[in-house]
């Protein structure tokens, strides 16, 4: 990818036949069996994918302040293949084989009512995956998830395999946007929760500047005006990957109503959209090896849309 490159412009990591093999092994063999072919495919990315090693040396000498090694940007890589391996055991039930601590449910479950739906917002960061957890301790409840499928085809087609179910509730992000904000009103007429990442903007989306990791850079709008527009909290909702088998939720309630008025409306989005970078700065200084952004994320001159204008029928999609 070139420097001003956008991320959507990176082919999809792997491919289907990575991803039947790796499903494949870990079904029939085991996650332990499976686990030893991340060693072979972080090599691979790492020699194989240029554009990737570099963007994930320049990050973690951005948030380590000093140079990264070829071991850091290759653990940097297993992380991201652990997470993606483990997609496999998440969406086919088998939870048991992790131990995933959840906080602020509580703040969550306050928030929650059967007439009006929450809107979680995560990131590019550990697994959103491991969100399946609250399927188990309150299948009462439904769970859309925004997802764009022709930017990852071949993850789109491993979760329909896997798990229909949930496939059956995805809000198609490639779709026309007015269409996907019809499906997140019923969605949130329904009491659902909505989930979508909000930390990478589309070609042309809106989106305004604010501080992440000592930089300005840009981050989309659309999740936080539709959240105004449907008038229902915004949950910041992170799956942190610890190593092993250890997951940890968290649950942080950004607004519990988001009221944009015309007069100062920039000023207020500006707001809160640099209070979800400042949340998610904190969780990615603690887990550094956890963001799987793999792009260069500060580059200001990537395709956008013309600012101040902004307009929640543009919606960031889930790409895996």
């Amino acid at each position: 990818m070139s420097r001003n490159g956008h991320w959507t412009q990176q082919s999809e990591g792997g491919g289907r036949f990575a991803l039947w093999l790796i499903r494949t092994i870990g079904l029939r063999l085991g996650r332990g069996p499976a686990r030893l072919l991340l060693y072979p495919i972080t090599l691979y990315f790492f020699l194989r994918r240029g554009a990737e090693r570099r963007a994930s040396r320049a990050y973690l000498e951005r948030i380590t302040g000093r140079p990264a090694s070829a071991w850091q940007v290759m653990r940097h890589i297993h992380g991201f293949a652990a997470t993606i391996l483990d997609r496999i055991f998440l969406l086919t039930g088998h939870l048991d084989r992790f131990d995933i601590g959840v906080h602020g449910i509580d703040d969550l479950h306050d928030q929650m009512r059967p007439d009006r739906g929450v809107l979680l917002l995560g990131a590019h960061v550990g697994s959103f995956e491991a969100l399946r957890v609250l399927s188990l301790r309150r299948p009462d409840v439904k769970v859309r998830v925004v997802l764009d499928t022709q930017q990852t085809p071949a993850m789109t087609e491993l979760l329909h395999e896997l798990n229909p179910a949930i496939a059956r509730n995805v809000i198609d992000a490639s779709q026309p946007g007015h269409e996907i904000v019809l499906a997140l009103h019923d969605a949130m007429q329904e009491g659902a929760l909505a989930t979508l990442l909000g930390d990478r903007a589309r070609p042309h989306e809106n989106t305004v500047i604010v501080d992440f990791l000592g930089s300005p850079a840009r981050f989309p709008v659309s999740p936080f005006l539709i959240a105004s527009m449907l008038k229902v909290p915004i949950v910041l909702c992170l799956g942190i990957y610890g190593g092993g088998r250890r997951y940890d939720l968290h649950f942080e309630v950004l607004a519990e109503r988001l009221d944009l008025p015309r007069r100062g409306r920039e000023a207020e989005l500006r707001a809160i959209v640099q209070r979800y970078a400042t949340r998610l700065e904190q969780h990615v200084r603690l887990h550094p090896y956890n963001w799987f952004n793999f792009y260069d994320f500060w580059n200001l001159d990537a395709p956008r849309a013309d600012e101040p204008a902004v307009d929640a029928a543009a919606v960031p999609g889930r790409s895996g």
